[in-house]
């Protein structure tokens, strides 16, 4: 029987690429005989805990700021994904690690698209403890365990060793989607592709297409 096929997917919670991505990638593995590994990035780790505005991080002023939101509501609406307009940026460490947490927990896959939401819809620092609380809340696991992760970083190895990853592939942005082929050599995509080019990555990789 032949080993099951892991697409690797290297991204951060504040990228909205990511968010966009992640989107296509669901429709992937409703499709393909795939089995899909978040691998977290540090895309802003110089990020302040209260955050940082997108004009000071870009350098550029509010007209710059209100097009590249302008662009970014234009391409989540052909995908379907609910955007608002974003003025900050905020430090997704311990984001990570709680998301690295909850996947060990029965159900919590689903926690990565609460934290996208909490970012891009409902414009919330994912960098506050309170805020990554209640969004552990709203996936249904349990907030005092998640509260120890914090505490205690429990899973900062973990994430460490995403990032450490990153580096040894060579990952300098995100998203960025690695598998390894039949002959064992790596592949992979970098940004958020249109879903035919995530396609073709599969078919590269001999993923198969799952029935009906």
């Amino acid at each position: 029987m032949a080993e099951p096929i892991t697409l690797e997917v290297f991204s951060d919670y504040v990228c909205p690429w990511c968010y966009l991505g992640d989107n296509r990638v669901k429709k992937l593995r409703d499709e393909y005989d795939v089995t899909i590994k978040l691998v977290h990035f540090p895309l802003h780790p110089e990020t302040p805990a209260e955050g940082r505005t997108l004009a000071d991080m870009f350098g550029v002023g509010a007209g710059e700021i209100a097009q590249k939101n302008a662009r970014m509501q234009g391409l989540m609406k052909e995908e379907g994904l609910p955007f608002k307009d974003r003025s900050h940026t905020y430090n997704s460490r311990l984001a990570q690690e709680v998301g690295k947490w909850a996947e060990t927990q029965e159900g919590g896959q689903g926690i990565h698209d609460k934290f996208f939401e909490a970012y891009f819809v409902d414009q919330r620092n994912i960098g506050d403890v309170e805020v990554i609380l209640d969004i552990v809340k709203a996936a249904g696991l349990d907030v005092d365990e998640a509260a120890k992760v914090i505490e205690e970083r429990t899973f900062k190895d973990a994430v460490d060793q995403d990032w450490a990853k990153s580096h040894q592939y060579g990952v300098t942005g995100v998203p960025t989607f690695v598998a390894a082929g039949p002959d064992g050599q790596l592949h992979g995509l970098v940004g958020a592709q249109p879903y035919e080019g995530l396609e073709q990555l599969m078919q590269t990789i001999g993923a198969a297409k799952k029935a009906g």
